[in-house]
């Protein structure tokens, strides 16, 4: 499924973050975390997400939610019907999500993994891939790799659920603007089909 979600507006934080990591390549992203520039953060869990958690729309079973930072989605999500995978590349993220959630009455159906979404082998495969801020904060090259992944993830029957995000028409990033043809360019090839909701 790919839901649009509005356009995002540059603000200095948002500058600061790509110049970041821009320099710094892979230790851009702890260092954003480290230094609170998160222009991506809500604070809370993606509206989207949860309704279709609480009308009963996301598949039950095994989910990874890639790029989790703060976790509130992987919160949301985890249910006794749901466990709920949180990957994030930065540490301080992971502590974050952990700290925040550690009193979720739902703490045991969700955990999170500091992982490389890219090389981690996860011991089983997933019900459903949720991708909110990741695909659009990888670089466009990777994009390929990034519906491989996904693709070796999930199971036979698997979900991938994503929000487009940033569907503004800028350059640069990240967020590097997406679309539906950036989606279906890289998923259509491994056999990934989907439908597209507003």
């Amino acid at each position: 499924m790919l839901f649009e979600e509005g356009s995002v507006q540059f603000n200095s934080e948002a500058h600061r973050m790509q110049q970041l990591v821009g320099d710094e390549t892979s230790g851009g992203w702890e260092s954003c975390w480290e230094q609170g520039l998160t222009p991506w953060d809500l604070g809370r869990a993606t509206p989207i997400i949860l309704h279709l958690h609480q009308t009963g729309a996301l598949p039950k079973g095994r989910a990874l939610v890639p790029g989790c930072g703060s976790g509130y989605d992987v919160v949301a999500m985890a249910c006794s019907e749901r466990y709920v995978v949180g990957l994030d590349f930065s540490h301080t993220a992971v502590e974050k999500a952990v700290e925040l959630s550690s009193s979720s009455p739902n703490s045991s159906y969700f955990t999170f993994l500091k992982e490389d979404f890219f090389t981690w082998q996860p011991p089983e495969l997933f019900d459903l891939v949720f991708d909110y801020t990741f695909f659009c904060a990888i670089e466009p090259e990777m994009r390929s790799r990034w519906a491989c992944r996904v693709q070796e993830m999930l199971k036979p029957d698997g979900e991938l659920v994503t929000l487009m995000f940033p569907i503004s028409d800028h350059a640069g990033g990240p967020p590097y603007k997406v679309s539906v043809s950036d989606y279906e360019e890289v998923l259509h090839p491994y056999g990934l089909q989907g439908s597209n909701h507003c």
